[in-house]
């Protein structure tokens, strides 16, 4: 077995989104991933040095790639509401697609303020957070109108990748209907 492996360190994080994705999260050992990629059992201890810096790693790459998708959909053009509506379906999308992973983004309560998944997490809400700081959002407490809207967007995106919404209801349908509810709520309409 050889150690490396191109860029091993991608490579890994690439086949653990697969594993994660197929069959979950308890799939997911150094030791199998070395194997799949065929690199000693040693060689991923130096990228990450357990199992749980793997699963950081993931969920840090998680929030960048649903912060870069956030940041283009929120940077667009059009009013507040469209610009949040695009944003929403992003978010929306992305955890459809990515549920295993999103499971891991959101896995576990981080209270080092330099949590490297923790500062992910929190520069993917600032992308959210910076639609409101515009001149036309109707919002008076944008950070309780996201958290808000981010319970509804992720309880879509969890009843959809499960396959338990009716087929009336798709997912873009109701992620469109819910940014306009709770903007009407907010403005008191």
């Amino acid at each position: 077995m050889a150690y490396h492996h191109g860029n091993l360190r991608a490579e890994l994080l690439a086949r653990a989104e697969t594993v994660l994705a197929e069959d979950g999260v308890g799939a997911l050992s150094l030791r199998s991933l070395a194997r799949d990629l065929g690199v000693s059992h040693a060689a991923p201890a130096r990228h990450f040095p357990d199992r749980q810096a793997l699963l950081d790693a993931l969920a840090v790459e998680g929030f960048e790639r649903l912060g870069a998708e956030l940041g283009e959909a929120a940077s667009g053009d059009g009013g507040f509401e469209d610009r949040l509506t695009r944003a929403a379906l992003v978010y929306v999308g992305f955890a459809t697609r990515h549920p295993a992973l999103l499971e891991v983004m959101y896995a576990r309560k981080y209270r080092d303020p330099e949590d490297k998944v923790r500062v992910a997490s929190q520069a993917c809400a600032a992308i959210l957070l910076g639609l409101f700081a515009g001149d036309d959002a109707p919002v008076t407490d944008p950070e309780r109108f996201a958290v808000i809207l981010l319970a509804a967007l992720h309880g879509i995106a969890a009843l959809a990748a499960a396959d338990a919404l009716p087929p009336a209801h798709q997912p873009d349908d109701l992620t469109t209907d819910t940014v306009q509810r709770l903007l009407r709520g907010s403005r008191g309409d």
